[in-house]
């Protein structure tokens, strides 16, 4: 299932470049790291795996280990990107910690594309 990752990658990096971000991909072990007018997002990328609960939960794991080690600015945000089926599973999540954390959640539909994160996300 590696090849749906990329699929996700690919289709977050095309969109936030669309957006007018600058995107680098493996930056230190973050999947997706993208900077535009002095902000930077940090994004955590899963594809449709078999245990997509399992992964969605190493996922967030995976991007607090990539967390700075002092507070970040309030120009940096994170990210978790995955595919639709995975929506649910990244929810499951509270909204207020990841308000608190500054996590955007990003949603790839098989077609490619991409839902940027919402209010209710």
């Amino acid at each position: 299932m590696r090849g749906d990752e990329d699929r996700v990658v690919q289709a977050f990096c095309d969109y936030m470049t669309r957006e007018g971000w600058s995107v680098s991909r493996e930056v230190n072990f973050v999947d997706v790291v993208a900077q535009k007018d002095g902000c930077k997002l940090l994004a955590e990328v899963k594809g449709r795996t078999a245990a997509i609960g399992l992964d969605v939960d190493t996922m967030f794991g995976q991007l607090l280990r990539r967390m700075p080690p002092t507070r970040p600015t309030e120009t940096t945000r994170f990210a978790v990107v995955v595919p639709t089926g995975a929506a649910e599973a990244v929810r499951r999540v509270p909204a207020w910690v990841r308000e608190e954390l500054r996590i955007d959640v990003y949603v790839v539909d098989d077609d490619g594309t991409v839902t940027p994160p919402g209010p209710s996300t």
